[in-house]
């Protein structure tokens, strides 16, 4: 089964491509790749051996417009989203690297390395940088903002796995953490990753006004807390083994749950770029929908693939008796909802 790459939903925004103001540099993404890419092209990538990538950028202009030639071939301006994926991949790994130490106590910080140099495909820190060099920013002006989403993403794996939420033994191919550390470090290692978070947005982040820090920061409380994960969390929990619960309530989950993480960092990396509110509106509108999808192409997964195929475990949602777009609409119905 192929699924049209998320790129191609951009267009489908609300004038998305109007965020080309005077200010800002010609932009590729847009364009739809030319063919559908798998279900699972998103790649993993491993954080113990980065691969030395030479920094793109998304809105990097091409050379031949610069010396004003028009005969620019269909290659030269085709936008290759797999390898720009890899790139800021490697380079996020690199950056969380350097920014978890391993120090005293050791314990606690072996715990959070653990899971936050698990590997990946770093979907939530590449869109935080996309969008900041979107607007006219740089990589090094997103970075800590980009890390901070990776590392309270892994906190709420690690949350999410515990034995008290989804009870899970695998995660990205390993041994969850709890599994490794125990409970009680897993939750501490949990709690430290969310605070080291705005701690490395605030102290690390250069080439933005302070304003905008404090807004980036405000928005990385707001997709975690209670307008956020929380609030999806505790549906989703609430929900399960229900029979009455509708389509409504179920996008309510995801749209806090799994659209916020990544909605949160494309909002933060166009504000520490230099966006405008209405530019934000409209990045924020089109990362609520590529979370939506995201969720939408998890679930079939979950019932699709297998615990080797995926990294985790298969099929607990079933088991669990989740709410999901396939107990809803049914497998079939869900696979066609992806391709209008």
């Amino acid at each position: 089964m192929s699924l049209v790459s998320p790129i191609t939903t951009w267009s489908h925004t609300n004038s998305i491509s109007s965020v080309h103001s005077s200010r800002s540099r010609p932009f590729l993404l847009p364009h739809p790749l030319k063919n559908n890419l798998p279900i699972s092209f998103f790649p993993s990538i491993p954080c113990q051996k980065p691969s030395d990538f030479s920094s793109v950028s998304i809105s990097a202009v091409l050379a031949k417009e610069h010396k004003g030639d028009s005969k620019i071939s269909n290659a030269d301006q085709t936008f290759n989203f797999k390898n720009y994926l890899l790139q800021k991949a490697a380079s996020v790994n690199k950056a969380l690297e350097k920014a978890v130490l391993l120090r005293a106590p050791l314990k606690i910080h072996e715990s959070m390395r653990y899971s936050v140099l698990a590997g990946g495909k770093r979907v939530r820190p590449m869109l935080c940088i996309a969008s900041c060099e979107l607007v006219g920013g740089q990589e090094s002006t997103a970075m800590p903002a980009a890390c901070a989403v990776e590392m309270i993403h892994t906190m709420s794996l690690i949350h999410d796995d515990l034995p008290c939420m989804d009870n899970d033994d695998l995660r990205r191919g390993k041994p969850t953490n709890h599994k490794v550390f125990g409970e009680d470090v897993a939750v501490l290692a949990g709690d430290a990753l969310l605070a080291f978070a705005f701690e490395h947005v605030a102290t690390a982040t250069k080439g933005a006004s302070p304003e905008r820090v404090v807004r980036a920061v405000g928005e990385l409380a707001k997709c975690i807390g209670v307008e956020g994960v929380v609030a999806g969390q505790v549906a989703d929990i609430t929900s399960e083994g229900l029979t009455d619960v509708g389509l409504e309530h179920l996008e309510f989950i995801h749209a806090h749950k799994t659209a916020a993480l990544l909605e949160g960092p494309v909002v933060m990396g166009a504000l520490l770029g230099g966006a405008d509110d209405g530019v934000i509106a409209k990045l924020r509108k089109f990362a609520r929908c590529i979370g939506l999808l995201f969720q939408v192409v998890d679930d079939i997964l979950d019932v699709t693939k297998s615990s080797k195929e995926l990294g985790k475990t298969a099929g607990k949602d079933l088991v669990a008796d989740k709410t999901t777009y396939p107990k809803l609409i049914g497998l079939r119905n869900q696979e066609s909802s992806l391709r209008n």
